[in-house]
């Protein structure tokens, strides 16, 4: 069913963006970011998968862009990934290579001396947070992501959902709004049932060259008939809203680059409690010298329906080459339902960086 609805996606963009180019100056770039490994953890030796404790995986990111001219793109990000990669994955039961579309747009942009607006369309990604601009293995610094990121029962999902968006800056201030067929926290394709109107947005104010802080949230509804918590007796999905609401904070000065997130998300319920979360996390990154790097992050989540839990994750980092990067990374996750170092993941990863295709018009 994904895998049709990229396609059905890829049909409606690129067409449009191919008859637009030959209007105007136009040109084509490709970019590639692949990665490999290894994954050590007692959650693949476990059940459900009760398989050996060390797997090797990969993914590869594709960034085509056409561009139709000053003000006209075309754009997608395609992923795809051996199943388990993400280490929210090790303890599913889960096999084989998974394709997914994270973005597929046509955007419209204008900028001024000290002022911008973008308006997109299509499969967008959520207008919510600060980590999915870098949800690249080759710009996070670390291999896991933030406990509230993920594709399923997350707060905020890293696949796509389709929609409209505006992006302006004006000065030091930006602003983002979205408008969306589904929630950040149960993303629907365009072939699925339950899809209903959901807007997430987001501000932020530069305070001085490489500090910013930002606030966004998001609402609407979330539930389907399929959702595993949809109870008999409940509501219609249409009356249950998801709300969430998030602060968020970037510093980089000389060696150092520092990240933060706090976030809160209520889903609604009426046949049981309504269902909230607070999350939140910490990141680092200090260069030490021009290839290496060390970097952590510690994260937690506090769930109202059951323990919560915090992870503590390390990493040091070997820049091989312009476009190559090493990560050795070790995650140690606690918590009252976790079993001593049952969660915990060691891992090692090789990031390269490819440009294999690019191509400029008149």
């Amino acid at each position: 069913m994904r895998s049709r609805a990229i396609l059905f996606c890829l049909l409606l963009v690129i067409p449009a963006g191919i008859a637009r180019a030959q209007e105007a100056a136009s040109g084509f770039d490709l970019g590639v970011t692949a990665s490999g490994g290894a994954l050590y953890s007692p959650m693949l030796s476990t059940a459900p998968r009760n398989g050996s404790a060390a797997a090797g995986a990969f993914r590869a990111i594709l960034y085509p862009t056409l561009k139709l001219g000053a003000h006209w793109t075309v754009s997608a990000s395609i992923e795809a990934y051996s199943r388990p990669y993400f280490f929210q994955e090790l303890s599913q039961n889960e096999h084989g290579v998974e394709i997914s579309l994270l973005q597929a747009q046509v955007s419209y942009s204008r900028f001024w001396e000290n002022r911008s607006i973008i308006i997109r369309a299509g499969q967008l990604q959520s207008a919510f947070g600060s980590f999915l601009l870098r949800y690249d293995d080759a710009v996070n610094p670390l291999v896991d992501m933030p406990m509230s990121y993920g594709y399923y029962l997350n707060g905020v999902t890293t696949q796509s959902l389709a929609g409209v968006e505006l992006d302006a800056t004006y000065g030091k201030f930006d602003i983002r709004n979205q408008i969306t067929n589904s929630s950040p926290a149960n993303p629907r394709s365009l072939l699925d049932n339950d899809q209903y109107a959901n807007w997430a947005g987001g501000a932020g104010y530069t305070i001085r060259q490489g500090l910013r802080v930002g606030v966004s949230a998001y609402r609407g509804p979330y539930l389907d008939h399929q959702f595993p918590y949809y109870l008999p007796g409940e509501d219609s999905p249409n009356h249950l809203p998801a709300t969430g609401v998030g602060t968020d904070v970037q510093w980089g000065y000389g060696h150092w680059n520092v990240y933060g997130e706090w976030q809160r998300f209520q889903m609604d319920y009426h046949a049981m409690p309504t269902f909230t979360q607070q999350t939140g996390y910490g990141e680092a990154r200090l260069v030490l010298k021009p290839r290496w790097y060390v970097a952590s992050r510690i994260g937690y989540e506090r769930p109202s329906a059951f323990a919560g839990s915090q992870s503590y994750e390390f990493a040091v980092g070997y820049r091989a080459g312009s476009h190559e990067l090493v990560k050795v990374d070790y995650e140690i996750k606690q918590g009252a339902n976790i079993n001593g170092a049952q969660q915990n993941v060691l891992a090692v990863q090789f990031v390269t960086t490819l440009h294999p295709l690019s191509y400029s018009g008149r």
